[in-house]
């Protein structure tokens, strides 16, 4: 009251239209089915009867009550007699159920309009069905308008002057049987009242901040937009955005009034405006709408093609049994057409073609029609996509980066919406894809489900904590953390668990860890831009590779087990993640935190044919045996590796040359090479007594006891100018691993700490080796990795 008290002090002349109580429209036709089937409904009645009397109890002053009261009771009591004869004859007809339904706006504007009594003294109630006037089409009704003008006019000359409080959503045909004009017909009684009188604006007080760019239940990013074209807005409320009604463009579109939609419970908020001269805006869609339920049919056969009238038959059909067709879309070859309606509709519609084309049929010219349910429609709305060239394309590789498969897809010459049909189940994961796609101003989104909480893992989470605001900045990305497990614990938040907090949160909330249970759970969720990361260095992730990348998941990985096992599998990881369209980065599989892997795709991809590789991709060897010098000892020399965190829990999975040979085969392999573990030669630097000892610690006393052994060959590269390097080379398809000693004039000579290095020799590169250099080991590093690898995704 107090948003029409506000108008009407600023000396606005004020029609004020009502809708029916929340929820009391869906009660009174759930009454009305229940006397139908012969089902008691007086419970029911009841309830909304209390419900009204409270409200007149609360809101009015006492000595005003009785008239309402009476008034209210002769409505409920005209209403049970309805119900009582629709229970009797067991029948409810279109006919009946308007009449019942209009008087959920009967009874609320009749409170409102006595309650404005007290505030405005001259404030009338008008029932619009004395003065809307349309066709008998029930449930649905055309409006009269020319009439229905003359006496929306002549009824403003009487209550000149007065405040009219109007019953949204009835009407009467010709002979005064009620009729309603659609499920949210009060905004288009507001319309057609504002255009029989000439209004300056039409106000829609809804409880959402006006006409949005997608659904806020499903998007969170959605944004209210400040204006639309009536062609925008007819487009977006169209398919699915409920916030109008899309008949009430109509109206105001001919008199070019301004549609202005605010919100009742933040009455700051200024509203969209809809109106004939938008300003240019620099969105190039202005919305994403969608229809979450809706059925297609497909009807195909030769006796279609060529033959002229075919489609005009089909929808006169449908038109004519008031069958509404959402979309259409048509082969060019003319084989086959495709339709969507209301699932209510789609037995009826095929029963119908099937008496209509009977004779085709029969001669088998026409397969008979199929019925797909469980589908949704999505739309993007925009005048400015006629003159954007791309748009199509941004929205499919938005669509197909998320797996989402398009079944239908139209588009109208005037080129301001483009409508595809997708799996209902795809719908909300489709609409955040899209609207991270199409509004760039706003930071994409990526989903992030984590393998493993061990020192990579915490130090990813802590980077991205850091790095959160650079990231949005600069390169406009939000990453979500969905999911977090690890060999304990797992837990999951659709909407990411917070990073300064998730030890205690999973360790809180966590259910038992399971991988198969993880994996289903995100495949569950259904998220757009998702990304499997894996920060483990156990085989057991590996089995799940494949089935991620078929739910259309990125993976980025630190773990090299599975690149470095059989070539099948190495094969058919990359094919997979081509073939679904999503990404696989493993640059943390061989240098940590160096580019390696990029940059020897970089090279194959702009044509360029490696002939040579060198490289030390053991960060732990490599401080090794820059720190065996002098008079250090090879044993205290490990020892300081490993309390530094350098090594594996056992050294020897580093010294032994297995890791190192897992990174050689990785890189042979994505030079190009069908090569297995067994095909790189291995020179091992320990003695057998120290591969062969039971455990951690008589590998260390192995180590001193063969001292002499590593001195002996310490002192033989120092006596020569050299240092000892383990080194990996790749040359002409053979791969090998050996323990080398290099001089100054080598580009290996030169190392400090656990750096690690890598030198291409290639046709460009013959004649000066491109040579790759920095840190190799650590959990920072290798953090690092895995987040440019995570952040690489996003680009995409």
């Amino acid at each position: 009251m107090d948003i029409v008290k506000q108008e009407h002090q600023n000396g606005e002349s004020l029609v004020v239209v009502l809708s029916a109580m929340s929820g009391v429209t869906n009660l009174l036709a759930d009454m009305a089915e229940r006397a139908a089937t012969g089902n008691d409904f007086s419970k029911h009645l009841a309830a909304l009867e209390i419900r009204h009397f409270e409200i007149v109890k609360q809101l009015l002053d006492i000595q005003q009550q009785n008239p309402v009261y009476t008034r209210l009771k002769i409505y409920f009591n005209q209403l049970e007699d309805l119900l009582q004869g629709v229970f009797v004859l067991q029948e409810l007809t279109a006919k009946t159920r308007d009449l019942i339904l209009s008087y959920g706006e009967r009874c609320s504007t009749l409170l409102i309009s006595r309650m404005a009594l007290q505030y405005f003294k001259n404030a009338v109630y008008v029932d619009a069905s004395e003065v809307i006037k349309t066709d008998n089409s029930f449930g649905q009704a055309r409006v009269n308008t020319d009439l229905t003008d003359l006496l929306i006019r002549s009824l403003a000359t009487e209550n000149e002057g007065k405040v009219m409080f109007v019953t949204g959503f009835i009407a009467s045909n010709e002979t005064g049987q009620v009729t309603t004009l659609g499920r949210g017909g009060s905004d288009y009684t507001a319309a057609i009242f504002a255009s029989a009188l000439n209004a300056s604006e039409i106000q829609i007080w809804t409880d959402v901040n006006g006409m949005m760019t997608a659904d806020p239940r499903m998007v969170k990013k959605a944004f209210s937009l400040p204006e639309l074209t009536y062609t925008e807005a007819m487009e977006l409320s169209y398919f699915g955005a409920k916030v109008i009604y899309p008949p009430t463009m109509t109206p105001a579109f001919l008199k070019r009034i301004p549609i202005v939609i605010k919100n009742t419970f933040d009455t700051s908020f200024e509203g969209t405006v809809i109106r004939h001269d938008c300003r240019n805006s620099n969105l190039t869609i202005k919305g994403i709408s969608s229809i979450d339920n809706i059925s297609i049919i497909n009807l195909q056969g030769s006796g279609m093609v060529g033959k002229a009238g075919f489609s005009g038959r089909l929808f006169s059909l449908l038109a004519r049994e008031r069958i509404n067709v959402m979309l259409i879309t048509q082969s060019s070859s003319e084989h086959s057409i495709t339709f969507a309606v209301q699932p209510a509709d789609a037995e009826r519609a095929c029963k119908l073609m099937e008496q209509e084309f009977e004779l085709e049929l029969g001669a088998q010219k026409l397969d008979v029609p199929v019925i797909e349910a469980n589908l949704a429609v999505l739309a993007i709305v925009g005048e400015n996509m006629r003159q954007t060239p791309g748009m199509s394309g941004r929205l499919f590789h938005a669509l197909g980066r998320n797996g989402i498969n398009v079944r239908a897809i139209a588009q109208g010459s005037s080129e301001y919406n483009i409508s595809v049909i997708i799996s209902a189940h795809d719908l909300a994961k489709a609409v955040n894809a899209v609207h991270d796609a199409f509004f760039i101003e706003f930071n994409k989104t990526l989903n992030v489900f984590c393998l493993g909480t061990g020192n990579i893992g915490k130090t990813m989470f802590k980077q991205l904590q850091q790095h959160k605001e650079f990231l949005q900045e600069h390169n406009s990305i939000q990453v979500r953390i969905a999911g977090i497990s690890n060999t304990r614990k797992m837990r999951f938040s659709v909407d990411g668990l917070a990073l300064n907090e998730w030890e205690q949160d999973l360790d809180a909330y966590g259910e038992p860890a399971n991988l198969t249970e993880f994996v289903a759970r995100m495949k569950a969720m259904n998220l757009p831009n998702c990304v499997f990361v894996d920060n483990t260095a156990s085989p057991q992730p590996i089995a799940f590779y494949e089935e991620i990348f078929k739910s259309t998941i990125s993976i980025v990985t630190c773990n090299k087990i599975g690149n470095s096992g059989a070539y099948s599998q190495y094969e058919t990881f990359r094919d997979t993640a081509r073939k679904h369209g999503v990404d696989f980065f493993y640059e943390t599989n061989v240098g940590a935190g160096l580019p390696i892997i990029r940059t020897l795709k970089d090279l194959m991809v702009s044509g360029d044919r490696v002939q040579r590789i060198e490289a030390i991709l053991s960060g732990t060897i490599s401080f090794i045996f820059n720190n065996f010098k002098g008079d250090a000892s090879f044993h205290d020399v490990v020892k300081t590796a490993q309390d530094k965190g350098y090594t594996e829990p056992d050294p020897r999975d580093d010294l032994s040359g297995k890791d190192f040979m897992r990174k050689m085969l990785i890189l042979a392999r994505d030079a190009g090479y069908q090569m297995e573990a067994e095909d790189v030669q291995i020179e091992s630097m320990l003695p057998q007594a120290c591969l062969d000892a039971q455990s951690v610690p008589e590998f260390y006393a192995a180590l001193k006891a063969n001292d002499a052994h590593f001195n002996q060959l310490k002192q033989q590269a120092e006596s020569s100018g050299k240092v000892l390097r383990y080194v990996g080379k790749l040359d002409n398809g053979q791969a090998s691993i050996t323990l080398e000693m290099v001089g100054e004039e080598h580009p290996f000579y030169s190392m400090s700490g656990a750096d690690n290095v890598i030198a291409f020799t290639t046709d460009r590169y013959k004649e000066r080796p491109m040579v790759v250099k920095g840190p190799g080991a650590g959990a920072e590093v290798t953090a690092a990795g895995v987040f440019a690898d995570l952040i690489n995704v996003g680009a995409n």
